[in-house]
């Protein structure tokens, strides 16, 4: 098994949902249950999934677990745009959280070509 704190794409993804948490704070109250809510847990998704991935026996397992990171990656993607786009995002939020987000997802996909 892997130790998931050796992965500096789990470490990014970590600070990526701190930074997620903290930028949501913000975010209107009404929207707790809604956009906050779904953002908080797509982008807490990316680190979960990299560590439950190590903690799996086989390649394909983990690769697995990095594929849904990876989709995670690209659901807090749309809903930075979406975020953006209604006002709950300044535009340089929006471009810093989106170029982290991509930059996360880049180191993804590497991790798993590497794997296969």
């Amino acid at each position: 098994m892997r130790d998931f704190h050796n992965y500096k794409v789990w470490s990014r993804g970590h600070q990526f949902a701190l930074s997620i948490y903290k930028k949501t704070r913000g975010f209107p109250k009404e929207e707790l249950f809604g956009l906050t809510s779904q953002i908080r847990r797509a982008s807490m998704s990316i680190p979960f999934n990299i560590a439950e991935g190590c903690g799996r026996r086989s390649d394909a397992e983990f690769a697995h677990f990095l594929n849904i990171a990876a989709g995670s990656a690209s659901e807090v993607e749309e809903e930075l745009l979406l975020a953006y786009d209604i006002e709950f995002l300044d535009k340089e939020s929006y471009q810093h959280l989106d170029k982290e987000v991509k930059e996360i997802k880049a180191m993804i996909s590497k991790l798993i070509d590497s794997i296969n």
